[in-house]
């Protein structure tokens, strides 16, 4: 059986057709606007906001001999809402690859995520109980899902593959942007734990409104529209990686890469304070999102124009993955706060290459143009799942095995793997 993509013939209907026209400059703005806000959302209660709440409710939580408390909670509250993302991402983008309303198959959905996950972090804000802030930060990343789902199934649906490198280019660039704007708002501002959710809640939907409203989406035919069953569907969530394994190794790479990078990055507050033992960890933690964002913004754009024009997406991927192994085990084995500044620079040149690349060569071995949202909806679980499982991982790693060293060793070989799995992948350079 052929391992290659499905190819699209002159009876398929023009909404699953593959794309031909390059998107103007205005739509990859609004694009770029939009992940602004959404990674401002979703970063900054994960870097900052999260963990200062549940440090209120754990008692001594912050304290040198206690901290590991308030990171357990965290991480188990991150692993409960990553359960929910690995439902919402695939449901989402199957339920959106068969939607028929006259506003198009993916804008109903990327309006109403945009809301569900704003309203949900400022009622996150208001939760004194662990168990409240489990409820809402697990709403607020339903809402993350049901967004993100759909904004990059855009991608396959308008952008035609010789511009993908330059277009995924801009959800990484705004990642970067998005996660140190944030912090940089919430701690010169001084705002409370409230305030801060509530501003990145509001911003999320203001900034994504603009692509919602003025983003064209082809509307799809309820004639056309593809078989729906509960089973089938179901049954569509297992993608067989005998039957399609570019699209196997693409899924592996991603889930390994993205563990390597969030073990080497979910902790790194915790690592300033009890690891360093830095006094003004926060202003440490900032510069070293500086240093991070400059890198992720020229390696993400450049990577993307450079792969587009080469037609190449695999040694990008292998080469990006690479400098994050390269960046833990700098702060592994020479733990200093000046190493842990070249660090933040080679996990931003590999993590921007990374993420632009890798999502290009994404929409590049789905198995089938019919059910493009679903298909990336659970590549998508890759980016989300080990975000969320990171937390809880990394504190049992250092509470009880091997301490920092062995998160930052166990961050590179994660990524290590991750570059060795896109070598097999064969229908794409």
């Amino acid at each position: 059986m052929s391992t290659e993509p499905v190819k699209i013939d002159t009876t398929t209907p023009a909404v699953f057709a593959e794309p031909k026209r390059l998107v103007p400059a205005a739509w990859i703005a609004l694009f770029a606007t939009a992940w602004l806000g959404i990674w401002m959302a979703q970063l900054t209660p994960i870097q900052l906001l999260l963990p200062t709440q549940i440090e209120k409710i754990i008692p001594g939580a912050n304290n040198p001999n206690a901290w590991i408390d308030s990171v357990v909670a965290f991480g188990i509250i991150s692993g409960i809402a990553g359960v929910c993302a690995l439902i919402t991402f695939p449901l989402t983008g199957a339920l959106s690859d068969r939607c028929t309303s006259r506003f198009g198959r993916r804008r109903p959905f990327i309006f109403a995520g945009s809301v569900i996950f704003g309203v949900g972090l400022i009622l996150l804000g208001l939760q004194t109980t662990l168990v409240g802030v489990g409820v809402f930060w697990s709403v607020s990343l339903i809402g993350f899902c049901v967004l993100t789902a759909t904004l990059t199934a855009v991608i396959s649906d308008q952008v035609p593959v010789n511009q993908r490198g330059v277009v995924s280019s801009w959800i990484s660039a705004p990642q970067a942007i998005g996660t140190i704007l944030g912090l940089i708002l919430v701690t010169a501002l001084a705002l409370s734990v409230f305030v801060g959710y509530a501003l990145v809640g509001v911003l999320v939907i203001v900034l994504v409104l603009p692509f919602v409203l003025r983003v064209k989406d082809a509307v799809l035919s309820p004639a056309d529209r593809p078989q729906f069953t509960v089973r089938s569907m179901i049954a569509g969530f297992w993608i067989s990686p005998i039957q399609f394994p570019d699209f196997g190794w693409t899924l592996l790479s991603r889930i390994l890469v993205n563990f390597g990078n969030a073990f080497g990055t979910v902790l790194l507050l915790q690592f300033l304070q009890f690891g360093l033992h830095r006094k003004d960890a926060d202003g440490d933690l900032i510069t070293l999102s500086l240093i991070y964002l400059v890198f992720v913004v020229l390696a993400s754009i450049f990577a993307g124009i450079l792969s587009d024009r080469l037609g190449r997406r695999k040694a990008f991927v292998f080469i990006s993955s690479a400098l994050q192994a390269v960046a833990a085990l700098m702060l592994a084995f020479v733990p200093s706060f000046t190493v842990a500044m070249v660090a933040a620079g080679l996990l931003g040149l590999g993590y921007g290459c990374f993420l632009s690349i890798d999502q290009a060569l994404a929409t590049q071995v789905l198995p089938d143009a019919m059910t493009r949202g679903k298909d990336l909806g659970i590549m998508n679980i890759a980016t989300a799942v080990p975000q969320a499982l990171a937390p809880l991982l990394g504190a049992f790693v250092v509470a009880l095995l091997a301490g920092f060293t062995g998160l930052f060793v166990l961050a590179a070989v994660a990524a290590l793997l991750g570059a060795l799995s896109v070598l097999p992948i064969r229908s794409v350079r």
